[in-house]
């Protein structure tokens, strides 16, 4: 194990020390709050081992520079929140289809449009899932503490490269600002993998071919091996093709390479879930806020419990479906008017009831709020 470094930081300083410690090549971006601190942490900080950074004149701009930066060989990412992360859309569903590696960091705000600039929200969740269009699979976690800002930045650019796909980071407002202590691994510790790398002969690279596990080699452009890069429906070599058994098969394996891998990929935290029967689901900064709320449910006689998504999509319904036949009533609180609370009750098929409890005022939950929710959804 190497030295840990214990740094009191801002969360979005962390997701850029997370960034050089996972070794990120290229950071290209444009700011906008509330991630801009990302992009002026790594403005200063990438040059000096080595790294690019670039402000471009867009968001469009922006996730353009990382796909070509990506396959270009180099681990790269953006950051952004929004309005931003509306523009960038068309792109990352360039990147899913081209099965492109690279991190793009979402810092929640409210909206839509401009919205609320430097107010938190957490309104981007089926943003993540389904902004761009077409079927795809996307990877998407979302941190709660300023550690795990750099922690899982650090994991976003480990997925990226193994499964060769877009991955996002989705924090929210709070998280990205608040200063707290955290212990930094060094880099020896991060474990990063790397993305799958041709072993074929020239005449036989196969960049889009199926291989054991779903994820094909991904050569560096412009090097040795030669191949076509489309955002068309494409054969295993890369080129553009309708025919129906190519397409079928190309879309199916993209998807099914993170679907097949729910269990392996979705993570949690469980906090008090052990006799719980009202469970609380949330996650980023209002799940610190829910833990304030369990402990006060518990003082009035309600066995409650919470239940942290670390990884937002692809989204683990089996433990939750674990959980339901001893749960009672299950509350989501939210900052939106509706999101994740979709994926919980899919999961859970009417077996339980389930509450959503919102906000969209720019505010965050107070503990109170979501107490008072829960005992009068219970009954008490």
């Amino acid at each position: 194990m190497g030295r840990r470094k214990v740094i009191f930081l801002q969360g979005n300083e962390a997701c850029a020390l997370g960034a050089l410690a996972a070794g990120v090549d290229l950071f290209a971006g444009y700011p906008i709050t509330p991630s801009s601190e990302i992009a002026e942490f790594l403005s200063e900080s990438l040059p000096l081992v080595g790294g690019r950074f670039i402000q471009m004149e867009d968001e469009i701009a922006s996730m353009a520079a990382v796909i070509g930066a990506s396959l270009g060989g180099a681990k790269a990412m953006t950051a952004t929140s929004g309005p931003g992360f509306s523009l960038m859309q068309e792109n990352i569903g360039f990147a899913c289809i081209a099965e492109v590696p690279c991190v793009i960091v979402n810092v929640q705000r409210a909206g839509p449009s401009t919205g609320l600039p430097t107010q938190p929200a957490q309104m981007d969740v089926m943003q993540t899932r389904w902004g761009t269009h077409g079927d795809h699979s996307i990877i998407a976690l979302s941190p709660t503490t300023v550690l795990e800002c750099f922690t899982m930045t650090i994991e976003c650019v480990s997925l990226a490269e193994r499964y060769r796909t877009p991955v996002v980071l989705l924090m929210d407002e709070v998280v990205a600002h608040m200063r707290e202590n955290a212990s930094l691994l060094g880099p020896a510790d991060c474990g990063m993998a790397s993305r799958p790398r041709p072993a074929a002969g020239l005449a036989d690279y196969c960049p889009f071919g199926a291989s054991g596990d779903g994820v094909p080699p991904l050569a560096a452009f412009g090097g040795e091996y030669r191949f076509h890069v489309t955002g068309l429906t494409h054969d295993p070599h890369g080129f553009p093709t309708m025919v129906p058994r190519e397409v079928d098969d190309n879309i199916r394996r993209i998807v099914s390479k993170v679907e097949s891998r729910v269990d392996e990929l979705a993570s949690y935290e469980e906090f008090m879930l052990e006799d719980a029967d009202v469970l609380l689901v949330a996650y980023g900064s209002t799940s610190r806020v829910a833990k304030a709320s369990v402990r006060e449910l518990r003082r009035a006689g309600v066995r409650a419990g919470l239940l942290r998504p670390r990884t937002i999509w692809p989204f683990s319904q089996k433990r939750l479906r674990e959980l339901a036949p001893r749960l009672r009533l299950v509350v989501v609180p939210e900052m939106n008017l509706g999101q994740l609370v979709l994926e919980v009750e899919r999961a859970l098929c009417g077996a339980v009831p389930v509450r959503h409890v919102g906000r969209v005022d720019g505010n965050l939950f107070d503990p109170g709020e979501i107490t008072a929710f829960a005992l009068r959804e219970a009954g008490r």
